[in-house]
């Protein structure tokens, strides 16, 4: 299984709670489009996610740019699942641990 970053890991649970394109997803996870894109375009190329381009008269209508959807691939929740068993499982193991004196 692909080991995710923690970006990577929050932008497929963006996706997995329905945020499908770049500006929503730099607005829920709090992430900058330096981080976002990049990492879109790699969980692509992992096939984590699948992107498509909406249709150009839907933009028109709405007076923007046209936008780029992703969607989470089986793959992808697997992927994610995984990933946040992992970070579970960090943070119980960190709030196992006795906190050192800084004395």
């Amino acid at each position: 299984m692909i080991n995710l970053s923690f970006s990577g890991t929050a932008i497929l649970q963006a996706l997995a709670h329905g945020y499908q394109y770049g500006f929503d997803i730099m607005d829920v996870t709090g992430l900058p489009s330096g981080t976002v894109y990049p990492a879109l375009r790699r969980l692509e190329e992992a096939r984590l996610v699948e992107s498509k381009w909406e249709p150009e008269a839907i933009a028109r209508n709405d007076q923007r740019p046209v936008r780029k959807y992703y969607n989470l691939t089986s793959t992808g929740k697997a992927a994610l699942t995984e990933s946040l068993g992992r970070y579970r499982r960090l943070d119980g193991a960190l709030m196992k641990k006795p906190k050192r004196s800084t004395i």
